[in-house]
């Protein structure tokens, strides 16, 4: 299993979540978070905005489906400007259900 955490823009939230619905991905978790990458902000004129508005979705998928999932992702987040985000892949061990502690997807 993976553990894919991407960090999107708050304006293509809405067309990744029903992207990923769309390919059968319903299973997603996901917060409000502020950031910066590489840009380091952004400059407006006088004004530097140091931490910028993302949006952190969290998604446990099978090892099969990672490829379909990221392409899903980057084709419904991406805007082709600085700042569009950053995914992360990480390996999942295990996982348990609190309510009946079953373990696995």
């Amino acid at each position: 299993m993976k553990l894919i955490r991407a960090i999107i823009r708050p304006e293509k939230e809405q067309d990744v979540v029903l992207a990923l619905e769309g390919a059968d991905f319903p299973s997603i978790t996901k917060a409000h978070v502020f950031g910066r990458g590489k840009q380091k902000g952004l400059q407006v004129g006088p004004v530097h905005y140091d931490m910028l508005a993302k949006v952190l979705l969290f998604m446990v998928v099978e090892d099969s489906d990672l490829e379909k999932v990221m392409a899903v992702i980057s084709d419904s987040a991406k805007t082709g400007f600085i700042g569009d985000g950053k995914v992360f892949v990480s390996d999942v061990e295990e996982a348990y259900t609190v309510r009946t502690g079953e373990t696995g997807l």
